[in-house]
């Protein structure tokens, strides 16, 4: 015969769940630690003329940096505690030390800049500079300017191609692109693409590059040795944003105006599909399993989620006004949104699974595990007025 427990027995029972249920949260909590433990995120606030540091670990603000007058874009030296903070309106860079979290330089560039783009390296930064039609060469030991290099129209932005040799630049006024050599810094070439170009990407390999024109709808693909137009691809209205998989096969396009995101195959040069995705899609960013895209929908006040193997959104997360910038931190398990009309950071939780696990999170949603259910918005952080970019930094 079953009897019932005794009272000390219920008692007993009752203590032992809740120890098993405090180590595991206790657990959850500890991994979490370690995973974001001098983790930070640096957010530039384009009318507060600042930056806000963001312990992840705390989740909260921890310094307000003043940096020059409307910062437009922040990036993270891979080889150093530092960040460096494109100021459009005083026209300089400010350079901030990640250990203190002071600005411990300001280097002068030319008129109206608005992004930064790091060599591998470390040694670089380049600045295109649009009120002055030239790209400012740094050398971020010195933190000199080493030339200013002349270009097309209102360049809007400079990249780096992830071999350090080439630059590539989008000249939004002539709807050209500028190709310099980075060794010695030499001027190139310049060529016509599509209309109003804008952002870049490059390829892991540094062989080509593909260029967003919002102004006509489409996406350019540039072969960067021979500094050529290899083809103009169509793609859905305005544009604005390029998201590349980790492993370099496809990009993802944001398409403002058609509320999509269309795939390109970039061996081929080729548009493999269109797809719905929210409300005005800004930004985008691809899992390092090239798996998920997370895509910030400024209409939606939301984050899309796509998987990349089905080709389908798989779900969304609901943010701030006007969600802009967007960033994984470096464990993956979190993503932080920087929401530009409501003036703070969303942070929303990932699928969160087990380290060296060799199943994708789209590969759970399509065995039915549906990791959406683990996918919610943790807290909002509050930061200055207009956030607009982010920057992760492990400080060291």
């Amino acid at each position: 015969m079953n009897r019932l427990p005794t009272l000390r027995q219920f008692r007993l029972w009752c203590a032992a769940a809740l120890l098993a249920l405090l180590v595991t949260v206790t657990a959850c909590n500890r991994n979490r630690s370690l995973e974001l433990e001098n983790v930070f995120a640096y957010v530039s606030n384009g009318k507060s003329d600042s930056v806000s540091v963001i312990d992840v670990s705390r989740m909260a603000v921890v310094r307000t940096i003043g940096v020059g007058r409307n910062p437009s874009g922040i990036a993270a030296s891979p080889t150093r505690n530092e960040l460096y903070v494109v100021n459009t309106e005083s026209n300089n860079v400010s350079v901030i030390d990640a250990v203190e979290n002071t600005v411990i330089a300001t280097i002068g560039v030319q008129r109206a800049p608005y992004w930064i783009d790091v060599s591998a390296d470390g040694k670089r930064g380049y600045v295109a500079n649009s009120g002055s039609d030239n790209v400012s060469v740094i050398d971020l030991d010195t933190r000199t300017v080493l030339a200013n290099v002349r270009v097309g129209s209102s360049p809007g932005l400079a990249r780096v191609s992830p071999d350090g040799k080439t630059i590539v630049v989008s000249n939004r006024a002539d709807n050209s692109v500028s190709v310099i050599d980075a060794s010695p810094i030499q001027y190139r070439a310049t060529l016509s693409v599509c209309q109003e170009p804008q952002d870049i990407v490059i390829l892991p390999d540094s062989t080509k590059a593909f260029v967003a024109c919002p102004a006509s709808s489409q996406v350019a693909a540039v072969d960067l040795k021979q500094a050529k137009l290899l083809a103009l691809l169509d793609v859905g209205k305005t544009p604005i944003h390029l998201a590349l998989k980790p492993d370099g096969g496809e990009l993802f396009v944001s398409n403002f105006e058609s509320s999509s995101v269309s795939a390109i195959e970039t061996t081929a040069n080729e548009v493999g599909g269109t797809y719905l995705m929210g409300d005005k899609p800004v930004r985008g960013v691809v899992t390092s399993d090239n798996t998920l895209l997370y895509v910030a929908a400024f209409g939606s006040d939301a984050v899309s989620v796509f998987s990349i193997n089905d080709g389908r959104l798989i779900g969304s997360v609901q943010v701030g006004r006007r969600p802009d910038a967007i960033a994984l931190t470096p464990a993956e398990n979190f993503l932080l949104v920087a929401d530009s009309s409501s003036g703070d950071v969303a942070v929303v939780r990932l699928t969160q699974m087990p380290r060296g696990s060799k199943i994708s999170t789209a590969e759970r949603f399509l065995k039915g595990q549906n990791p959406s259910k683990d996918r919610a918005l943790v807290t909002m952080i509050p930061v200055g007025v207009a956030p607009n970019s982010i920057a992760i930094k492990i400080v060291k």
